[in-house]
């Protein structure tokens, strides 16, 4: 079936509810601003996280790569951006060529990540993994001398914002009447960015490259008896997921205007790793699910714990943080106990998840 045949048969219900999400997200940024403009730079933020999951769900999810240290790619991709887009080496470059270079290197250090780490697996790969985030932390941390690039941990500010002429991303501006932040430009850039991501994967899923993945990750001993170049293909997945956490990276340096090592911790890992586990590891919408979910749960706990302790106990007796930690963890733990495949898991993880619980209580 061609693609215009496969477009003719698609049920009109279908080509409606297209229509009314691309108009709910359009409206979105307008409609969170009524609250204020702090919730359109939480949407803003659960794109940019939305993209590393997706990118985190190639390793983890397509390819069965346990990976602890993917925050190092966001690292490379924020620094890239903010070296040779800010007053620290006095190099303003454009945002259309930082971003592929950001996600370029950050394919390198994916592959230089990966290639000393093929015949690793579970535990020990999570360890490597791990230590090579942190390892580019302190590397961040410290390059400050004896010739300062990265400005150590007072980090690089003045970052410049996403410039096309005169138009600035970072500049409130009245177009057509109506009247445009920085963060809602900056809503309408990820969201292109993040669908252009999504139908990179779907594609990559569904490719003779994607089932390649699938087949490393349900055993990898069978796979390269049928053919299949593990090395290879286990170098891709490493690479491919590095460049969209590099672009994620370069992003998220351009929107706040300042990066600094802190911001790439390993808190910030585990929770990337913690929204494709959530959301269903190898599904797609699942992971987009987790990712919004995590980023959003959160905030709303932040601004709803102390009013409702108001109104219960007429004082705040836990700070809004240790509660909203704490809430969050159970919320955590009790999806993990009831939904261990995820919110939204794949067709195959579920299988795997019911015949590995029927064979467990057959015996």
């Amino acid at each position: 079936m061609t693609t215009h045949e496969r477009a003719n048969s698609t049920p009109p219900l279908v080509w409606v509810g297209i229509a009314l999400i691309a108009i709910a997200l359009a409206l979105l940024p307008f409609a969170a601003a009524l609250v204020g403009q702090a919730w359109v730079r939480i949407l803003n933020f659960a794109m940019i996280y939305t993209m590393l999951a997706l990118g985190l769900n190639i390793v983890v999810g397509f390819a069965g790569l346990l990976d602890l240290g993917y925050i190092a790619f966001y690292a490379v991709g924020a620094y890239v951006y903010a070296l040779l887009a800010s007053p620290h080496f006095d190099i303003h470059l454009p945002f259309w060529v930082i971003i592929p270079l950001g996600a370029g290197l950050a394919c390198i250090f994916g592959v230089l990540l990966g290639a000393p780490t093929l015949k690793l697996r579970g535990d020990y790969l999570a360890i490597v993994t791990l230590g090579f985030g942190e390892i580019i932390r302190i590397f961040l941390n410290n390059l400050n001398a004896p010739v300062n690039i990265s400005n150590g941990p007072q980090g690089v500010n003045l970052i410049d914002p996403f410039r096309i002429g005169s138009f600035s991303s970072a500049r409130t501006e009245t177009l057509a009447g109506i009247t445009v932040s920085g963060p809602q430009k900056y809503y309408y850039l990820l969201l292109l960015l993040t669908i252009g991501v999504i139908l990179v994967n779907v594609r990559l899923q569904n490719s003779r490259l994607g089932r390649a993945w699938e087949a490393i990750r349900e055993d990898e001993i069978a796979a390269r008896a049928m053919g299949i170049n593990t090395r290879n293909v286990k170098l891709l997945a490493f690479a491919m997921g590095a460049s969209f956490g590099g672009i994620a990276g370069a992003i998220f340096s351009a929107t706040q205007q300042f990066v600094s090592p802190e911001s790439f911790g390993l808190f910030e890992s585990v929770i990337v790793l913690a929204m494709v586990v959530l959301g269903g590891m190898g599904n797609i919408p699942g992971v987009i699910l987790g990712a919004v979910m995590l980023t959003l749960l959160p905030e709303v706990l932040r601004s709803t714990m102390e009013p409702l302790q108001n109104a219960l106990f007429g004082r705040v007796l836990l700070d809004a943080e240790t509660v909203r930690l704490l809430v969050f963890g159970i919320a955590l733990v009790a999806i993990m106990l009831f939904r261990p495949a995820g919110l939204w898991p794949s067709a195959v993880r579920k299988r795997e998840l019911e015949v590995a619980k029927t064979a467990g209580a057959a015996e």
